[in-house]
């Protein structure tokens, strides 16, 4: 009896080899010869999923001891007294009082303004699914908002770098080829990357990466429907819908394209899925915004409350960085950007990149793009950083072959990776003084 041929409409995940589920610096059956049975207590033997979960583990054991270390030299301040708990100052520090303030009030039907009657900063500016899922906890279990938000937003955090793992098995597979252990490896330079802190911090940013890796996930998978669930849950998380609407553009061009070549047959069905989509990304988009507007009753409250934490309240795409890069580096400002921007095009064009499958490709790419045009650069940028998470695999694919090369650049990886956390956590998360540099 003949092989019946795989599907053209379904994509055939590879898989769970030994190279795509060896630990970050394993090594391949052709590398280490003859295969052995690993005892139980080896994390090696370990399933895929307790891997990644336990170098997160690792990472974030890592990060409090940091935090913990750090805090003894806190001094008083607007959130706490001196050397406050741990969970005070994962939990009440900088943009986690602003996520505490609508999960307990919720938000205003004004917007606030100061004697001049401009706008002052105020909740709108921070999107409302993460504080209303700690609103919910506290109500069952009875604690505050500085111990649930940041314990919901590790275990978060540890659900997205499963996901993480999956996606890159099985949207990557070229990658994975190229580069054992390669899901694993991208797992930990996530968990290790210098602001990777926040997932553990009662911030967005471990509800955001969940959302965004799930969406790729399941675009890669090809559950259209499914997705557009979760962009539409991301749409009240935080700004990306933009970004990630290139990124269901590019799948949609290259399925059609596929489709053309007689390589994959796009049916009525997936159009139309893939119209739901693109018009659920579309309301992702605008719903917040429109949300604060009508609640407000002014239809740009959300444009205006986002220009209270700009230097220049007018807000014109890609024009901070002019300013703000004058501010820091006066007459070198245009090679540092330069430079920056080398850097950044350099990163998404190594071979390591185009290996990745077209939506991880893309979807850093697209992201960084819509960074520098929607955000003045700021302390935060190296936060907003985490989310363009499929770089970590690029960057753990540079280096192939051999494999002892290949653990030595790993290795270096996340000790300048855990150095810069360590930095990050001092000077900024640490308040010093009356004022400081939001992180």
């Amino acid at each position: 009896m003949s092989e019946q041929p795989t599907s053209p409409t379904t994509p055939v995940e590879p898989e769970e080899s030994h190279a795509a589920d060896a630990t970050a610096t394993g090594t391949t059956p052709a590398d280490d010869a003859p295969a052995r049975v690993l005892p139980a207590w080896d994390p090696r033997a370990w399933p895929w999923w307790a891997q990644a979960l336990a170098v997160y583990a690792v990472a974030r054991l890592f990060s409090a001891v940091v935090l913990i270390a750090t805090v003894q030299h806190q001094e008083a301040n607007y959130w706490s007294g001196a050397q406050p708990s741990y969970l005070e100052f994962v939990g009440k520090f900088w943009d986690a009082d602003w996520y505490r303030q609508v999960a307990e009030n919720g938000y205003p039907s004004t917007l606030p303004r100061g004697e001049d009657g401009l706008v002052q900063q105020n909740v709108w500016a921070f999107f409302p699914l993460f504080p209303m899922l700690v609103r919910l906890l506290m109500t069952f279990t009875g604690q505050e908002f500085f111990v649930v938000a940041p314990v919901l937003a590790l275990l978060l955090g540890a659900v997205a770098m499963v996901v993480i793992h999956r996606l890159v098995v099985v949207g990557a597979p070229r990658a994975v080829a190229a580069r054992p252990g390669l899901p694993l490896a991208t797992v930990a330079l996530v968990s290790v990357f210098p602001t990777a802190v926040v997932l553990q911090i009662g911030y967005t940013e471990s509800l955001a990466l969940l959302l965004i890796a799930t969406a790729l996930l399941l675009l890669v998978r090809r559950h259209y429907l499914e997705m557009a669930v979760v962009v539409l849950a991301l749409g009240f998380t935080r700004a990306v819908a933009l970004p990630m609407a290139v990124v269901i553009v590019v799948h949609a061009l290259v399925r059609w394209r596929a489709s053309r070549a007689g390589t994959d047959r796009l049916t009525g069905r997936d159009v139309g899925a893939l119209g739901a989509l693109a018009v659920a990304a579309g309301v992702s988009g605008v719903a917040w915004p429109l949300i604060c507007g009508w609640v407000t009753g002014e239809p740009d409250a959300y444009l205006q409350t986002q220009s209270t934490w700009r230097g220049v309240r007018e807000v014109v795409p890609f024009e901070s960085w002019g300013y703000v890069s004058r501010f820091w580096f006066g007459d070198l400002a245009p090679w540092v950007l330069l430079g920056s921007f080398a850097l950044i095009a350099a990163v998404l064009v190594v071979p390591a990149a185009w290996r990745l499958g077209n939506e991880l490709h893309v979807w850093p790419a697209a992201y960084l793009l819509y960074i520098a045009g929607a955000v003045e650069p700021s302390s935060s940028l190296a936060r907003f950083l985490l989310l363009a998470f499929p770089l970590a695999a690029v960057t753990a694919g540079v280096v192939t072959r051999p494999a002892r090369a290949r653990r030595v650049w790993f290795g270096l990886v996340v000790v300048a990776m855990l150095y810069l956390q360590v930095v990050w956590v001092w000077d900024m998360w640490r308040l010093a003084g009356p004022t400081g540099w939001p992180p």
